[in-house]
């Protein structure tokens, strides 16, 4: 086994159909898989790289399971690297042959982020033959544990759950254009899964104490003297600007999906907050200037902050808990 040659370029060519050959059982491909690294994860184009070994043991002289798999969720096929490391099957004592290949590139998932920031991840590698079906060769994982993972890797800002291998059978709803394939026949397919999450104090900490911060901040609108008009819709609007910017900060690494981000939700609660607060003092403003009135808004204004921010708090807390439930 050569493990120090270098990676070279996967061969591409297109999913060819065999005619049907009859056998009782379909043969059986043990795989396994090794994650040798996680080099990068890019939420806004939904990919990541992986470096993996993938190693098939079979019976069968006749095939080589090795050189007929595919990915079948690469992002940029001519940036990924395929190695086979054993040119010829290894023949076992048992009479089974053994290969192994090493593949590094950049996969593809649609992330859903929903949830974020304390959204849940499963990075997948797909694999599937690309000329037996499933009624002549199933892939069977290796012992109970059939995908192991690299312990010094480390991807920042996420932590790694146990990694799964999940075997099914998928069908195309095709003929690839062969009127030779009397109707679609299902293939074994392989999914590596690795399990991320973002750790939860952490992202609590620099997601919602700026948020908090700022709401507190909008919240002095209510105490400040009424007669200061002018400064009291400057701190007001001082405070929307500011958690704008937050927020395109905060999503500026994330794609433009077509639902409400958990914290998007959050942030339009904060948003509401701020200009109920401008819309009390527009109010205000126009209210007379006499020391009775003076002392009127006061009070009233008490009364509209703990009120205010009662309800964003209770809103606020629905909405984590609406989403993480």
């Amino acid at each position: 086994m050569l493990k120090d040659q270098p990676l070279a370029p996967q061969s591409r060519s297109p999913r060819r159909w065999r005619p049907h050959r009859s056998r009782a059982q379909p043969q059986e491909v043990i795989v396994g898989a090794h994650i040798n690294d996680i080099q990068q994860l890019d939420f806004k184009t939904n990919n990541y790289v992986i470096d993996l070994y993938v190693w098939f043991r079979w019976q069968s002289p006749d095939a080589d399971p090795s050189k007929t798999m595919e990915f079948m969720n690469r992002f940029a096929s001519d940036d990924n690297l395929r190695e086979e490391l054993t040119e010829t099957p290894d023949e076992l004592p048992d009479g089974r042959r053994y290969s192994i290949i090493r593949y590094q590139g950049l996969f593809s998932t649609k992330f859903q982020l929903a949830e974020f920031p304390f959204d849940t991840q499963s990075l997948t590698v797909v694999m599937e033959d690309t000329l037996e079906g499933s009624a002549t060769q199933i892939y069977v994982p290796d012992g109970k544990s059939p995908v192991k993972v690299n312990p010094i890797i480390t991807l920042p800002g996420f932590s790694m759950g146990t990694p799964t291998m999940h075997i099914s059978k998928y069908t195309y709803a095709t003929d690839f254009g062969d009127p030779t394939v009397p109707k679609a026949e299902p293939y074994s397919r392989v999914t590596v899964s690795i399990p991320l999450a973002r750790p939860v104090v952490a992202m609590s900490i620099k997601t919602f104490v700026p948020i908090i911060l700022i709401v507190a901040c909008a919240l002095f609108v209510y105490f400040v003297r009424p007669i200061y008009v002018e400064g009291r819709i400057g701190l007001g609007i001082t405070a929307l600007l500011t958690l704008v910017a937050i927020q395109l900060t905060a999503t500026s690494s994330l794609p433009d999906v077509d639902y409400l981000l958990m914290l998007d939700q959050v942030f339009l609660l904060a948003y509401l907050f701020i200009i109920v607060a401008l819309a009390r003092v527009v109010a205000t403003s126009w209210q007379g200037e006499g020391e009775g009135e003076e002392q009127a808004i006061k009070t009233n204004d008490r009364r509209w902050a703990l009120g205010t921010l009662a309800l964003y708090l209770v809103a606020s807390i629905a909405v984590l808990w609406t989403s993480l439930a």
